[in-house]
């Protein structure tokens, strides 16, 4: 029951969260309520029923919810640089891409859990005990993330797309619309997480660099390397517990930036 309870409200959260992206500057969501189905009697007393717009939109919205909410947490540098780290050791498929989506997940909720719950404490429970309306929540609830992305996101990236846009007339980044914000925290994100991935690349090509060189001086020509380094690279990287190193980095990445 703890466990339901548990994530049910973070299923909330994250609804609030994705509503807000979009919401904070429609006004047509600033209403009390959503009228779900619209009744129309006819001249005849017949009746039609029709779909809101709103409700239309809030369910195109429910699609790309899981999009916003990967794109505005730590999800993408985990990984990618994950997906790099396998491709340095060169173990193909292992670990599967189904245990890099679940670690990069959990990990992203251990990471961005002091959002979660700044959003949960400012604005997810005093909305659930209607002390402040739906608005109020859901700009309460998106100054958490604006201040995450903020921190991520390099000042160069930032001043691209505001250059981009023409808005030169945003005089501080506390002002940068969600829309210019979003795109500079992924490119961001992405810049860092290949750095990250060039570290971690050096010392594996090191090692094929060495093994291909001796094969090549022992007139093994035609055995590949890949197949002699890739013992080495698995015992350099249990030896020098590389899954521990790899998750602090991460972890650390985020909260010393």
């Amino acid at each position: 029951m703890a466990n339901s309870a548990l994530f049910r409200s973070m299923a909330f959260r994250l609804l609030i969260i994705g509503i807000a992206f979009f919401a904070l500057d429609t006004p047509s969501y600033a209403a009390a309520g959503i009228d779900a189905v619209t009744i129309t009697t006819g001249k005849q007393g017949a009746q039609t029923y029709s779909v809101t717009i709103q409700i239309l939109a809030l369910m195109t919205l429910l699609t790309v919810l899981p999009a916003l909410l990967l794109t505005m947490t730590s999800f993408t540098r985990i990984m990618i640089v994950l997906s790099l780290l396998r491709t340095a050791l060169g173990t193909g498929q292992a670990p599967s891409n189904q245990v890099l989506l679940g670690l990069s997940m959990f990990l992203t909720i251990f990471i961005m859990m002091p959002v979660f719950d700044k959003v949960n404490t400012e604005a997810v429970q005093p909305y659930l005990e209607e002390k402040i309306d739906v608005t109020a929540a859901l700009e309460k609830a998106s100054e958490p993330f604006r201040q995450f992305m903020l921190k991520q996101t390099r000042e160069s990236d930032l001043e691209l797309f505001i250059r981009i846009s023409g808005n030169a007339e945003l005089d501080s980044a506390e002002n940068v619309p969600f829309s210019l914000l979003l795109p500079a925290f992924v490119t961001s994100e992405l810049k860092t997480a290949f750095q990250i991935g060039f570290l971690i690349f050096l010392p594996f090509l090191i090692i094929d660099l060495v093994v291909a060189s001796v094969l090549m001086s022992m007139g093994m020509m035609m055995l590949s390397p890949m197949i002699i380094s890739l013992p080495f690279k698995i015992m350099l990287f249990v030896l020098a517990d590389g899954w521990s190193l790899i998750m602090e980095m991460l972890a650390a990445s985020f909260y010393v930036s």
